[in-house]
């Protein structure tokens, strides 16, 4: 009997659309014979929302959510109106604090083996900010949480499988952060994840350089040179199948053509532009390097059409059948 794995769902920011997306992915019958799943809203009964006063860890039986104290609410609930939805749109504490506390549940379940994978709605890096954390997103809070060194934020959709050396840094920051260290483990771990969770035998990946032209030899640049190309070649000699440093406008090219598995990016655009371009409402974003799997939809908390029932669910179910593929995998 095939292993029928189980998906925690975060519920993300609550002034956003998190709850409804979640929601609409889990309306669908397809969806839900795809695992079981719970539904982690820690911290949302002490919310100003009126729909919200019951919400807890939970685990979803067909339309029923049975939360783990024993409360049931039905899955159609969370579909409250405007007039019960957000008392303050917008970033606030109080949201960023739901937020980070059931991301930090959900850890505690994966690490425990109490489920197989977490796939987090969106959150605000201002509201987590206004609550007082330190980490900018799911990101850090995810490899602080797991003890992750290097974790790997990845970017699948439309074709393409990016994995970033960097994240979240400003670009007057970004060349001292590309090292050989951190070059040379995103490959490592983009080949590792693209052998365990898409079955591929012996990855074929494209390295980007940082600067236009993959630097010209020097002429715009020393990163490809110093950093880059060093690391591709000490994992070419550890077996893995690399090439580059290559411009960019190239890669992208190149790997929707299926010339490159995947592709490691230097930075959060250079990952981010191409996938949404061809994925934009089925696209997902991956944490690998993790010791247990997370997924989560590529879009954010869009305050300005949140409770008002128009969000698109598509990157949400792409993120949870890409979370049961990676759990099945693992499993």
């Amino acid at each position: 009997m095939a292993h029928i794995p189980t998906i925690g769902i975060t519920l993300g920011d609550p002034n956003g659309i998190g709850p409804e997306v979640v929601a609409k992915a889990l309306l669908g019958p397809e969806i839900r014979r795809l695992a079981r799943f719970w539904i982690i809203a820690e911290g949302w009964d002490k919310l100003p929302l009126v729909a919200s006063n019951q919400w807890h860890t939970m685990e979803l039986t067909e339309d029923v959510l049975t939360t783990l104290r024993g409360t049931t609410t039905t899955l159609r609930s969370w579909q409250a109106p405007p007039s019960q939805g957000p008392r303050s749109p917008g970033p606030t504490a109080a949201s960023g604090r739901a937020a980070v506390e059931s991301v930090l549940k959900a850890i505690e379940l994966a690490v425990n083996g109490e489920i197989d994978a977490i796939v987090t709605a969106p959150i605000s890096k201002e509201a987590i900010r206004m609550a007082g954390y330190p980490w900018p997103g799911h990101t850090e809070i995810l490899a602080e949480g797991t003890g992750t060194k290097h974790p790997v934020m990845t970017m699948v959709g439309g074709g393409l499988i990016v994995a970033l050396v960097t994240t979240h840094v400003s670009m007057r920051d970004l060349p001292k952060r590309i090292t050989k260290e951190k070059v040379l483990a995103t490959i490592r771990i983009a080949n590792e994840g693209l052998k365990r969770y898409w079955g591929i035998r012996k990855p074929r990946i494209a390295v980007c350089g940082l600067n236009p032209h993959a630097g010209e030899a020097g002429l715009f640049g020393q990163e490809e040179i110093r950093e880059i190309l060093p690391a591709i070649r000490k994992a070419r000699k550890e077996g893995i199948q690399c090439t580059g440093p290559l411009p960019a406008d190239v890669v992208y090219y190149q790997a929707h053509r299926r010339l490159y598995d995947g592709v490691v990016a230097m930075y959060h655009d250079q990952a981010n532009i191409p996938v949404k371009m061809l994925g934009f409402e089925s696209g997902v974003n991956v944490t690998l390097g993790l010791p247990i799997i997370r997924t989560s939809p590529d879009h954010g908390t869009a305050y300005d059409i949140a409770w008002k029932g128009v969000a698109d669910p598509g990157s949400m179910i792409a993120a949870i059948r890409l979370a049961v593929q990676m759990a099945k995998r693992n499993g």
